[in-house]
């Protein structure tokens, strides 16, 4: 009976080493386990003892493409946890950083990562032969997102001016209106790039998720809202252990996270799109509806479609926040130490992230707690990849690697995941 092993290399945000291997029984595939090797990070281990204000700084290192999603997690938690609400513009300006997060996130991800399985290339320098404008375009795009992110956080790579009750510091007016120019060439680009991606060749695969996202009253979900799923689930963050849990496997070192009692769920655009699709601009919407999507998207594969769809959103809403925009009295808002414990979700551009934080009464870190979105995602790749691999056994053995690497690709876990081809091993008995 013969046994598939497929080797991947480097999963980051999970780091280290992992192998993905399928056990075959009777012609078909009996499990798909996702074997991930992560050395100790120590992130929230490292925060204890910490002072609050330094939080921020601290968790911006977890990743370099999705900084923010860590510093807004974090400093929503914490000011929940000392009693204290941002309103008015100091949260417009947060929103505003969220969106250069998602444009510079989703556009590395469709153009340098992900179009080249759609296309039939082995990466995207090879890609970019024959696409060359719209590579170009991604990386104008990218560096779009970017510039919101140096003129809001400080700098592109780990932000260093987000603090727990603002800013550190507020930009000029020239710097904003310097900023919505190039935005405003930046909307025409991601209405290109959407335009392009519709015409992917699409595997036609679908499965019944458990859609998992935040829901906000009235916007499309970046820093706040409940915790919704498609199943009926509505609940604030402070009940997240409720319905969550985490738990250890022997054939990986990373955590898992499922529903009690229902087990595996999905969050990230997909699942964002689902549970929102009514909460995005009419515009969007249309634009959504031409690239061949319903209100309803249950194809993973299709997600690169709903991510360019963010990107029209993030630079729209980028654009639109902006006009708004008067500049407030201070950067932040004074506050002290005290006693508590609080809880947050936002959305990581790969979906929603939890954080949870207790202070003594100095302000010192005493508990922490981080849930990423690739965690919450795992044992849902393992289902799509054993599904996907049964109905891929009769064909040759590098159309199954490459569309088990594509798959994975679909929940974009991070970029080193994105860089590395699966190899495929097979051992027979």
């Amino acid at each position: 009976m013969p046994t598939k092993k497929l080797s991947l290399g480097q999963l980051a945000r999970v780091e280290g080493e992992g192998t993905l291997e399928l056990a075959l029984r009777d012609g078909r595939v009996e499990t798909a386990r996702l074997r991930i090797f992560e050395p100790p990070r120590f992130f929230e281990a490292l925060l204890r003892g910490r002072a609050f204000s330094e939080v921020p700084d601290i968790v911006a290192r977890i990743c370099g493409i999705c900084p923010v999603a860590y510093q807004m997690s974090s400093v929503h938690a914490l000011e929940r946890a000392l009693g204290l609400s941002v309103g008015g513009e100091l949260r417009l300006l947060r929103r505003l950083l969220y969106c250069g997060e998602w444009i510079e996130s989703h556009v590395l991800h469709i153009v340098m990562l992900h179009a080249p399985d759609f296309l039939g290339y082995a990466d995207a320098v090879a890609m970019a032969r024959d696409h060359g404008s719209e590579v170009r375009r991604g990386l104008a795009l990218k560096r779009t997102g970017n510039e919101i992110l140096r003129l809001l956080g400080g700098r592109e790579i780990h932000p260093v001016n987000v603090k727990v009750g603002g800013f550190y510091r507020l930009p000029t007016r020239a710097e904003l209106d310097a900023l919505r120019e190039l935005l405003e060439g930046a909307r025409r680009e991601a209405v290109a790039l959407l335009r392009w991606v519709a015409r992917f060749p699409m595997p036609d695969y679908e499965r019944d998720y458990e859609f998992v996202a935040l829901r906000h009253p009235s916007e499309y979900p970046m820093n706040e809202g409940r915790i919704v799923s498609s199943s009926g689930l509505s609940l604030s963050p402070e009940e997240f252990d409720a319905e969550f849990e985490e738990r250890q496997l022997p054939h990986s070192t990373a955590l898992y996270c499922a529903l009690r009692r229902r087990g595996s769920y999905l969050v990230g655009p997909l699942a964002r799109y689902n549970l929102n699709f009514d909460r995005l601009p009419p515009y969007v919407q249309s634009l959504a509806e031409e690239a061949g999507l319903r209100s309803a998207c249950r194809n993973p594969f299709q997600s690169i479609v709903v991510r360019a769809v963010e990107v029209v959103f993030a630079c729209e809403e980028a654009f639109h926040l902006l006009a708004a925009y008067e500049p407030p009295e201070g950067p932040s808002i004074p506050l002290s130490p005290s006693p508590g414990e609080g809880h947050a979700c936002t959305e990581a551009p790969r979906g929603m992230l939890y954080h949870s934080y207790r202070l003594d009464r100095d302000g010192t870190i005493e508990k922490a707690r981080i849930v990423p979105p690739t965690s919450q995602n795992q044992a849902s790749i393992e289902e799509d990849l054993r599904l996907l691999a049964e109905s891929l056994l009769g064909e040759p053995e590098e159309i199954l690697c490459g569309r088990c690497e594509q798959a994975i690709r679909n929940y974009d876990p991070c970029i080193s995941c994105s860089t590395h081809f699966l190899r495929l091993a097979i051992r027979r008995s």
